[in-house]
């Protein structure tokens, strides 16, 4: 019998005829990688063949699910997609929360892989009586959630969808995967999705799983919810992440105009502004003290133009909501207009407005909801398009009409990348990385990724834990798998002077998130738990019946992180990759306060080798020979 919260097996389906067969998943496995990041990190290397492409039908496409989900335990309802990426080359995983967890787990898997590749549009219909392929030709060219809600319209109630949109059936690298409005973004899954001629994949529940202690499971459900409403999630609740584009303009830390600036004096339209502090120096040290998430800290950009137009959260907040099992509710919807609503976040916001130059509250949204549209992850499409300004202002790329701060190019470069209708669209469908060797000129050193997965809205010369967080990660430039920012910000380090304790603190974030994206939990409860690994091992021993200790979780943490180097290794990982562009680390920033932020090659050199001795790595940031046997992946 398997643990509580586990069926024991993954179904692997080939989308070539929709037939299917049981991969047995015993206790070591599951025990070992949870569920979810982990779990999906196993399979791929389990399943998916050595050097292949990502876009090939032999590349597996994982949804790795969690022993919490089907729980009453509070943002449980998560799931991971895993891949190869055809934007890095390497292991991408992206986490999301809907009702698709609920009911693709209660299909009766831990996991559903495909491989193959449909002859004709198609969907995959999972449930009690096992998979099958459908035709999807009426599908085509629909966005994602036109495709979820006619198909759920046409197959009844209980089904849950997840679909991709245009950019995905034409192979955009950073397409997405989305579900109930909700977006698997990052790394181009959406891609391997439509590689494999599928539009969708729905689901249906057909069973129930059992907790070992359900009383326990109960009573920790009701504490964890209790927490959930307190202080540590309330920045969430009132404001959402958006605050954080107000907080990190104050203290110089949001890439402005493909990060040739760190501060944007359009910030104030944007950002969610709930009060004022100074800026610059005096920002920086108002959000030093505060401590923890910069949404704690909710600052002005320094502008008092009493004339400026209200900023978007004032104009266009309409509601908040939350997520499936979710007692949070973070959601923040604004209306993008023609009656449309959206979700909006704060790196969508960064990634489309300061990153590009644009301050217009209404082209923001709109660039948003066109990325919601196309199925297009925001901030790939955001940095390529910022680093495509750079070069158009440069004369390295003929489009005289695409500029930082014009609002309708924008909008025009997300339709030509969506639907590949231009030579232009096609090389920015490529992400910034391949699209800055086409061009070559010297673009490579402004192309703002790492493993050629996009920066997210954190500048690294004023954070210098995140920026290692950022070199070493095995997804790319993520700030969701390592969480370094936190210690930047805690004020118990000097963020602009990275040394051995930025080390300590990136490692440290690297396997909470690791734990937490493999049970899974939500991230936003990170503040909830005094002593993490302990509490974390006291549910998952309820849900499992497993005698886990915090101690087991921190080396959990530890295999899952060198299980995903490993794989990132064996299809082609070089220690160069390991890096930041080559801007943050030659072109000083100026403050406010005239003093110069800058990130040194070598203090970037040392940090990483710090990391690297830390995770016990050689010098090169390899594993010891003989660590994939014992880690059970050779």
């Amino acid at each position: 019998m398997p643990a509580g919260g586990y069926f024991g097996r993954a179904l692997v389906v080939d989308a070539t005829d929709g037939s299917a067969v049981t991969l047995p998943l015993p206790d070591e496995v599951l025990r070992g990688y949870l569920g979810g990041a982990g779990l999906g990190t196993w399979l791929l290397h389990r399943l998916g063949p050595p050097g292949v492409d990502p876009l090939a039908p032999e590349a597996p496409l994982a949804f790795a699910f969690s022993p919490l989900v089907g729980t009453p335990l509070t943002t449980s309802a998560k799931f991971a997609v895993v891949a190869k990426s055809p934007l890095t080359g390497l292991l991408t995983d992206a986490l999301a929360s809907s009702q698709f967890a609920i009911a693709g787990k209660l299909t009766g898997h831990d996991a559903i892989v495909v491989t193959g590749r449909a002859r004709t549009p198609s969907v995959l219909l999972i449930d009690g009586d096992g998979a099958r392929r459908q035709d999807a030709a009426s599908l085509a060219g629909l966005t994602a959630a036109e495709a979820e809600q006619g198909l759920r319209d046409q197959l009844g109630r209980g089904w849950r969808v997840a679909a991709i949109g245009p950019a995905g059936e034409r192979g955009v690298r950073y397409a997405t995967i989305s579900h109930d409005g909700r977006h698997a973004g990052r790394g181009g899954l959406g891609a391997v999705m439509g590689a494999k001629n599928l539009k969708a994949i729905a689901v249906r529940a057909a069973t129930k799983v059992a907790s070992a202690d359900p009383a326990a499971v109960l009573a920790a459900a009701r504490d964890l919810r209790e927490r959930s409403f307190g202080p540590a999630t309330a920045k969430y609740r009132e404001l959402g992440t958006l605050a954080n584009l107000l907080a990190f303009n104050a203290i110089s830390a949001l890439p402005t105009r493909n990060f040739q600036s760190a501060s944007f004096e359009g910030a104030r339209r944007l950002g969610a502004d709930h009060g004022s502090a100074g800026h610059g120096e005096a920002g920086q040290r108002e959000a030093n003290s505060a401590g923890g998430d910069p949404a704690s800290v909710v600052p002005g950009d320094g502008h008092t133009d009493a004339a400026a137009p209200a900023n978007l959260a004032e104009m266009r907040r309409v509601a908040r909501s939350g997520c499936a099992s979710c007692t949070i509710g973070c959601e923040h919807i604004y209306r993008v207009g023609g009656g449309r609503k959206a979700r909006v976040e704060y790196e969508n916001v960064f990634a489309l407005g300061p990153m590009c130059g644009v301050a217009d509250p209404e082209a923001v949204l709109a660039a948003s909801g066109r990325c919601d549209d196309l199925g297009l992850d925001t901030i790939s499409a955001g940095g390529t398009i910022a680093w495509a300004m750079e070069c158009a202002e440069r004369g390295l790329i003929d489009a005289p009409w695409l500029r930082f701060g014009d609002a309708q190019a924008l909008l025009r470069a997300l339709d030509e990348i969506g639907e590949r209708s231009s030579p232009l669209g096609e090389l920015l469908a490529q992400g910034s990385r391949a699209a800055s060797r086409t061009v070559g000129a010297g673009s490579d050193a402004f192309a703002p990724h790492v493993k050629g997965l996009e920066m997210p809205g954190y500048e690294p010369r004023t954070l210098h834990a995140m920026a290692l967080g950022l070199a070493v990660n095995a997804r790319g430039a993520d700030h969701n798998r390592s969480g370094a920012y936190e210690a930047d910000l805690s004020g118990d380090l000097d963020r602009t002077d990275g040394g051995a304790a930025h080390v300590t603190a990136a490692i440290e974030t690297e396997d909470r998130a690791a734990v937490m994206d493999s049970m899974i939990l939500c991230k936003f409860l990170r503040g909830v738990f005094t002593d993490p690994f302990a509490e974390w091992a006291v549910l998952l021993s309820a849900v499992t019946g497993w005698d886990v200790t915090g101690d087991e979780l921190r080396a959990t943490a530890r295999r899952i992180v060198l299980a995903k180097r490993l794989y990132n290794l064996r299809e082609g990982w070089r220690p160069a990759d390991d890096w930041l562009p080559a801007r943050l680390l030659e072109e000083p920033l100026t403050l406010a306060s005239g003093r110069q932020a800058r990130l040194t090659p070598a203090r970037l050199r040392a940090m990483i080798d710090g990391y690297y001795k830390e995770r016990g790595l050689d010098a090169m940031g390899r594993p010891v020979p003989g660590i994939a046997e014992h880690l059970g992946l050779a």
